[in-house]
C-alpha cells in the first residue's frame, strides 16, 4: 500500500454538498491536493476547474478530477455522494437509494486504501456511517460521520442570536440521529461555563421551557426550511467538513459531534449516531460521556432504536 499523504483529501460524489466542502476546503488551506470524483467525470472536471481558476487567490494547491485509483495515498477520503434529500422528503426517505449507491463505491474505496479516514457525510448519515463501516472493513475509529455538526452548530447560532452573545462561547449539543429524532442536550448546555437558564435570566430571558422547545424545534427544522426555499443546503455542511478535516489534520483532538458506532454508551450499542468524541489525526479517539437527563436519556434511546429499526431492514 502506498503511504498516506497527509495534506491529501479526496470528495466522492461532487454535488451542491461535495463541491461546496470542495471549495470550503480550498479555501481553508488545509490540503496540497485535493481529488474529486463522480460518477459524472465531466461535473467532477467542471468543479476542479472553476475551484482552481481561484487558486491564485489562495493558496498554492493541486485540485483535479480522478478515478478511484486516484485515491491511494489520500489521508481523508469525503464521500458526498447520494441522492439528495427532495422538499418534503426525510433524511430516512433516503436510505435505500443511497445506501445502494454506497454498495457501489465503498468497496471501491476500500479496494484502492485501506489506510486512510473515511468521512460520510452524505444522508441519512447514521445509516450511512454503519453502511460504510461494515462495508469497508476500516476499523471504526477510522469510519465517521459528519452527524450533528452542523446541527450543534446551527444550535449555537441560535441560541447566540438569542441572547446577543458570540455563539462561539455558547457550549452545547444536539446528540442522537442527525434528524427528526435529534436531542437538544440542554442539561449540559451552557455559556462560558454559566448554566444556560441562569445566562439567559442575566439577559432578560425567562421563559425557558418555551423558548428551548421552539430553538430544538427551528435546529430540527431548519433543513427543511433550506430545502423548501433553496433546493438544497450546502454551505453550512461544506464548513462542518471543513472543521472536522481541520481536527484531523492537524491532530487538534477536538471535541465534536460526529457520527460514530456506539458501544455501550448511555446503554446504545451496535448504532451510528452522534455523541461528542476526540477527532483527531487517527480519527475518533473515543465518546466524551456527557452529563443527561432522564428524559434526555429516554429520548436518545428512543433515537437509537429509529435508527436500529432501518438497519436490521437491510441485512448488513
Amino acid at each position: 500500500m502506498e503511504e498516506l499523504n497527509s495534506r491529501k483529501a479526496a470528495v466522492v460524489g461532487c454535488g451542491f454538498v461535495g463541491s461546496a466542502s470542495a471549495f470550503a476546503l480550498m479555501e481553508s488551506g488545509l490540503f496540497s491536493e485535493l481529488v474529486l470524483i463522480d460518477a459524472a467525470e465531466g461535473k467532477a472536471e467542471g468543479e476542479a476547474l472553476d475551484i482552481s481558476h481561484g487558486l491564485p487567490f489562495a493558496k498554492p494547491m493541486q485540485i483535479y478530477a480522478g478515478g478511484y485509483e486516484d485515491i491511494s495515498d489520500a489521508s481523508v477520503i469525503i464521500v458526498t455522494a447520494g441522492a439528495g434529500q427532495k422538499p418534503g422528503e426525510t433524511r430516512l426517505d433516503l436510505v435505500k437509494k443511497n445506501v445502494g449507491i454506497f454498495r457501489s463505491i465503498i468497496p471501491k474505496i476500500a479496494e484502492h486504501n485501506k489506510e486512510g479516514i473515511l468521512l460520510v457525510v452524505a444522508n441519512p448519515v447514521d445509516i450511512l456511517t454503519y453502511t460504510a463501516k461494515k462495508l469497508s472493513g476500516f476499523p471504526e475509529n477510522r469510519v465517521f460521520g459528519s452527524g450533528t455538526v452542523l446541527d450543534t452548530a446551527r444550535l449555537k447560532y441560535l441560541l447566540g442570536e438569542h441572547l446577543a452573545v458570540d455563539s462561539r462561547s455558547v457550549h452545547a449539543f444536539i446528540i442522537g440521529e442527525h434528524g427528526d429524532s435529534e436531542i437538544a442536550a440542554w442539561s449540559s448546555a451552557n455559556v462560558s461555563g454559566i448554566p444556560l437558564n441562569n445566562f439567559c435570566e442575566m439577559r432578560g430571558h425567562f421563559n425557558h421551557e418555551e423558548s428551548m422547545r421552539q430553538i430544538a424545534e427551528d435546529v430540527k427544522n431548519s433543513a427543511y426550511r433550506i430545502i423548501e426555499k433553496k433546493g438544497a443546503t450546502y454551505y453550512g455542511i461544506a464548513m462542518s467538513v471543513k472543521r472536522i478535516c481541520e481536527a484531523i489534520v492537524r491532530d487538534e483532538k477536538s471535541i465534536l459531534p460526529i457520527s460514530s458506532i456506539q458501544h455501550d454508551n448511555h446503554g446504545i450499542s451496535d448504532v451510528a449516531l452522534s455523541m461528542p468524541a476526540i477527532v483527531g489525526a487517527g480519527g475518533v479517539e473515543g465518546t466524551v460521556p456527557i452529563e443527561l437527563s432522564t428524559e434526555e436519556e429516554a429520548d436518545l434511546k428512543n433515537s437509537a432504536d429509529t435508527l436500529k429499526k432501518i438497519i436490521e431492514d437491510l441485512s448488513l
